[in-house]
């Protein structure tokens, strides 16, 4: 999927490129030379991404494993990643007024790379998120805890903003990643409130009710996840006697 997305986004930018030669009747030494300069540049930015996803995403993988033999268990459902589509990036460039430039993605984007851990239970969100941010080649940019503190909306999950370093050739890169950190249950609101709330043709007033029933869901969500929780913790208690 990852490399797709930098295929598209590359012929994109091949796209522009000829139409841009055929209206100015540039030669084609020329042609090449614009292409060096601008595609080979975003292929490489995007490619940095790709690689501090694997990073991160062989993180969380090994520690699922140390944790299935330490307490009998994998905490990790799955693990889902993304890199943000070249259109998404330069609307938001456009929205908070920034330069389109690559430095400017580099600098003011952070959920360029994005890598979704979907875990059992609450205690497992924290104990791999502290795990993760142990690691002496990871720094935390920012933190949210939107399990402790939701969105107004009833949006729970935990989001770290981290830089991990990537080697290319002799140069260490340090690349940001935005993880999210859910239970099955807070993945499953969330999916299916993004494609409720942003569907078309609905009047302000129906949008509210909407709201109010989809943050009653997320309250109920939550309590299954408390309850689940709960159980879990009478198991082990119970194995520990």
């Amino acid at each position: 999927m990852k490399e797709e997305q930098f295929l598209q986004t590359a012929d994109k930018v091949a796209k522009e490129l000829v139409n841009f030669t055929r209206q100015e009747n540039i030669n084609e030494e020329f042609f090449l030379d614009i292409i060096e300069e601008k595609i080979l540049p975003v292929e490489q930015f995007f490619a940095d991404y790709a690689c501090a996803i694997m990073e991160v995403e062989t993180k969380f993988k090994v520690l699922n494993e140390q944790f299935s033999l330490k307490y009998d268990g994998n905490p990790i459902e799955s693990i889902h990643s993304r890199i943000k589509d070249y259109d998404s990036i330069i609307r938001k460039l456009i929205r908070k007024n920034l330069p389109r430039t690559l430095k400017s993605i580099e600098e003011n984007i952070n959920d360029i790379a994005g890598v979704r851990v979907i875990c059992s239970f609450v205690d497992d969100i924290y104990r791999l998120a502290d795990c993760l941010l142990q690691q002496d080649d990871i720094t935390l940019i920012r933190k949210k805890d939107y399990i402790k503190n939701p969105k107004p909306t009833g949006y729970r999950s935990l989001h770290l903003i981290v830089q991990v370093p990537i080697f290319v050739e002799n140069e260490k890169r340090l690349v940001k990643v935005e993880v999210q950190l859910r239970t099955i249950a807070m993945d499953f609101w969330a999916s299916l409130e993004h494609k409720l709330r942003y569907k078309k043709n609905i009047s302000s007033e129906m949008l509210e009710k909407l709201a109010h029933e989809l943050t009653d869901c997320a309250e109920i969500s939550a309590s299954l996840d408390s309850r689940m929780q709960n159980v879990r913790n009478l198991i082990l208690s119970e194995n520990n006697r």
